[in-house]
């Protein structure tokens, strides 16, 4: 990524069509029915624990300085049904304990004041933990996708091996040091969110507690959604690891046990994983020299390799340590689906003028009479506000099947469409499109902003 570059600040306008557009996001993330007493009692709870400190981050490094314990900092999106579970778990597990035990525990529920040249995560989870060395050195990251999925999924056996990892590198610390340069944050163009203009305008440091403590909370998906605005707004190219960020290992063709911290469950054919010569049950212990923690330590280092180059490791097969290379192809980052990314919402109104798409089965192409090598995106929604209504305006409707794009009527899914309309085009330009209603073929210009 670039060094830090001067922001732009917006019309007025802009600004609160921005902040409509990050409220609509969180609002289509299943949430708690009272979100306000929720945080509320969150807080209630954890002011009274004395195993936890509750949303001081700098305390809990302080004291991890003074005890001489790796630092263990979670993030939790209180209002967010998604990860309860887990969470539950975490909080109240008496099996997890003795492990959390020898950390310095700190649990965060906003992003208002966050240091992200150290937090840098996958922020579209509504969990997620980071374990560090006192003086800000990442041991490792944690965050499951499968449990963002099942708010009921209680399972602990991945973090408790995510744990263990974070102790082992901790008492090796700082002889292993170098090897975990892999490990740390990369620059981004502002030092916390507070300094993001379209979120300055409306966020403190401190959370309003005397009032509506729920909307004084910059929510962690509204960093990633900062970072692509702040180069679009300033007329650059996002970079792709932004519009495909934190890709999940799958996207290189690798299935994850879920139920240990890095171990292959399932390898794609043909895939670059494949290709790589990875197997079923091999353990990855490293890539691009840092030792592998958990699933979200894999997506950190996909995150943050090249868009096309090769991505040294480990594994360890049959008990045995053996090098691999992983080749990373062209576009590779666009076989990420991003569909279900809370982030994704504010790149529809960038890429579709607020379209919701989605591929359509071969079923229901059946049914059309579309071919299953052909473009078949069926609109699912058409936003109706602010940026996400551009689309509407232009003609687009709900039910519409779009089946040429640019010129092209070759099967597609929606994450690939973002990524090459706002890497392709320009705010202001205009694509033409062809839907099919009903039995007709309309002609209609979707607008890129």
């Amino acid at each position: 990524m670039t060094t830090a570059l001067r922001f732009v600040r917006l019309p007025f306008m802009k600004i609160l069509l921005f902040a409509l557009a990050v409220f609509v996001s969180c609002l289509r993330a299943d949430t708690v029915k009272d979100r306000e007493g929720a945080v509320r009692g969150d807080k209630a709870a954890m002011e009274k624990d004395a195993r936890w400190i509750y949303n001081d981050w700098e305390r809990g490094f302080e004291l991890g300085k003074k005890l001489n314990k790796p630092v263990l900092i979670v993030l939790r999106c209180v209002p967010c049904l998604a990860c309860a579970g887990i969470d539950a778990s975490v909080l109240n597990e008496p099996a997890l304990e003795p492990l959390l035990d020898q950390f310095v525990r700190v649990r965060l529920i906003n992003a208002n004041a966050i240091d992200l040249a150290r937090f840098q995560f996958d922020y579209d989870l509504s969990f997620s933990a980071l374990m560090f060395n006192p003086d800000g050195t990442v041991y490792g990251r944690y965050g499951s996708w499968k449990h963002q999925k099942d708010p009921l999924d209680k399972t602990t056996s991945s973090l408790k091996e995510a744990l263990e990892g974070a102790l082992t590198i901790h008492r090796g610390y700082p002889a292993n040091k170098t090897s975990l340069a892999a490990k740390q944050g990369l620059p981004l163009p502002f030092k916390s969110p507070l300094e993001i203009p379209q979120l300055a305008v409306k966020y403190h440091r401190e959370l309003d507690w005397e009032g509506k403590v729920v909307q004084s909370c910059v929510h962690c998906h509204m960093v990633g959604e900062a970072v692509r605005s702040h180069y679009r707004t300033q007329e650059k190219t996002i970079p792709t690891q932004w519009i495909y960020p934190w890709p999940a290992p799958e996207t290189i063709g690798l299935t994850l046990a879920p139920d240990h911290r890095a171990t292959v469950e399932a390898v794609t054919p043909d895939s670059p994983a494949a290709q790589a010569g990875f197997k079923a049950g091999d353990e990855i212990t490293s890539l691009d020299n840092a030792p592998m923690l958990s699933a979200a330590d894999v997506s950190w280092i996909l995150h943050r390799s090249p868009d096309v180059g090769v991505v040294q490791g480990s594994i360890k097969r049959s008990g045995k340590e053996q090098q691999i290379s992983l080749k990373l192809p062209q576009d590779w980052r666009a076989r990420s689906d991003i569909s279900k990314r809370v982030g994704t919402w504010s790149m529809r109104a960038m890429a579709t003028g607020g379209l919701l798409l989605e591929d359509l089965s071969d079923e229901d192409r059946a049914k059309q009479n579309i071919a299953k090598d052909k473009m078949a995106l069926f609109i699912k929604h058409a936003g109706e506000y602010g940026e996400h209504a551009a689309a509407k305006k232009a003609g687009f409707r709900k039910d519409d099947i779009i089946v040429e794009l640019e010129g092209s009527d070759r099967r597609t899914t929606e994450s690939d469409v973002i990524g090459k309309m706002i890497r392709n085009h320009k705010p202001g330009e205009k694509v033409a499109a062809t839907v099919l209603r009903g039995s007709e073929r309309v002609n209609l210009m979707l607008p890129v902003q």
